[in-house]
């Protein structure tokens, strides 16, 4: 008889975005006449770019001309692409990346879920808290957390470094010793970051404690401070120690069209073994590559055209934080990220807790949100709200807000 992966039934719920579109589908269908401003999930609203567009053109062209057309991808993705990607994210940085330490995928979480595929099981696994749900539920699929106590929301093999306002939402080295360590900056869910130099002692402490740092950098095209770091192999020794994860969703709208990437030094070298040839080996096995013309499209966002007008799309999410951000400042609210991120992290009012402010926001302001507790303990009394709807809903979510 078939016996199932007993892992998933630990799972407390499901994924939270999926709660939290049932909900609002719930309240839209009692409530036809109301209109519902999204700011929760992390979706983007503006139409790609000109020149990604006109590239997708010119790729479905050559599909349609046996001289020019393609079949399955190269194992890493095309060289075209990751010769782009060298040049531009990296290079361009001081930073020492090749391109066969680059791995082009459909996406930073489907390699932030699949990763840990590469690390054995008895391995513990460190998470800033609120921490982005896949780190720690991919790890649940594969049995490496241990047992669940809902009453606080944690898991027994599982090391959470919580980041408050106490501390400034800067994760502080944990007490027991991880062996795998995960990092967001700037941070999903809080919008907050950390400077070079802090990330610099994370990557000291990785390497002198023999840990592995999955960096994911997908908002790094919002960082608008000189001393934050776009990448971790700005700091020095973090070829030894980290695997960065990149996204084109957030950066060039790529959230329907789906593209990433994630780099895997040659120096990451574990037991013998080089978790980039792994990397290598997983990918050809499981994976036949992100489409051609999709490709073509990301090679385009490293135009000088398609930089310009991302610039400006970028610009436009974040006149849209902007706008939360004040806004909720102006009524009272204590509110966080927002400068280097297109996320903003608020404390929920008058004691409520998240899931309590998550249904006051939807039912007296039809305005939906995410709640912080969704993301882990230390989420719990504080609330995210995105910058990607249009300009005219961000306004009109927060003129609703400010009248309650």
């Amino acid at each position: 008889m078939l016996k199932v992966n007993t892992n998933y039934q630990k799972l407390p719920g499901s994924y939270l975005f999926s709660t939290i579109g049932k909900k609002v589908a719930a309240y839209t269908k009692a409530n036809p006449d109301r209109q519902v401003i999204r700011l929760g999930i992390g979706d983007v609203t503006q139409p790609i770019a000109p020149a990604i567009i006109a590239a997708m053109h010119r790729a479905v062209d050559e599909m349609g001309a046996a001289e020019t057309f393609h079949g399955y991808a190269p194992d890493l993705g095309y060289e075209f692409l990751r010769n782009a990607i060298v040049e531009h994210d990296y290079k361009a940085r001081g930073c020492q990346i090749s391109a066969d330490e680059i791995f082009v995928s459909d996406g930073a979480k489907c390699d932030s879920g699949n990763i840990q595929e590469l690390f054995a099981l008895d391995n513990r696994i460190a998470v800033t808290d609120p921490v982005y749900p896949v780190y720690v539920d991919s790890n649940v699929m594969a049995g490496r957390t241990g047992t669940y106590d809902e009453a606080a929301g944690t898991w027994s093999h599982v090391i959470y470094m919580p980041c408050t306002m106490e501390n400034d939402f800067v994760p502080e080295f944990p007490k027991e010793t991880p062996d795998v360590i995960y990092l967001c900056f700037p941070n999903n869910p809080t919008g907050t970051t950390i400077t070079r130099d802090q990330l610099q002692a994370w990557v000291d402490y990785a390497n002198k404690n023999g840990a592995l740092i999955i960096y994911d950098a997908a908002y790094e095209a919002y960082i608008s401070q000189e001393q934050v770091a776009h990448s971790i192999y700005e700091c020095e020794g973090a070829r030894t120690c980290a695997i960065e994860l990149k996204s084109f969703s957030k950066n060039a709208g790529f959230t329907g069209v789906r593209l990433g990437y994630t780099v895997v030094p040659k120096e990451l070298v574990y037991e013998g073994q080089s978790l980039n040839a792994m990397w290598a080996r997983r990918h050809g096995t499981k994976y036949n590559g992100a489409p051609y013309i999709v490709q073509r499209a990301g090679e385009a966002v490293y135009s000088p055209e398609g930089k310009a007008q991302l610039k400006e799309q970028v610009a436009y999410y974040m006149k849209n934080a902007s706008v939360i951000y004040q806004g909720l400042k102006e009524s009272g609210y204590t509110v966080f990220g927002g400068v280097n991120a297109p996320y903003i992290w608020l404390k929920t009012p008058k004691d409520m807790t998240s899931w309590e402010f998550f249904d006051f926001l939807l039912e007296q302001a039809n305005v939906v949100g995410t709640p912080g507790a969704g993301f882990g303990p230390s989420g719990e009394g504080y609330f995210r709200l995105t910058a990607f709807g249009s300009y005219e809903n961000t306004v009109k979510a927060l003129e609703r807000i400010k009248a309650l």
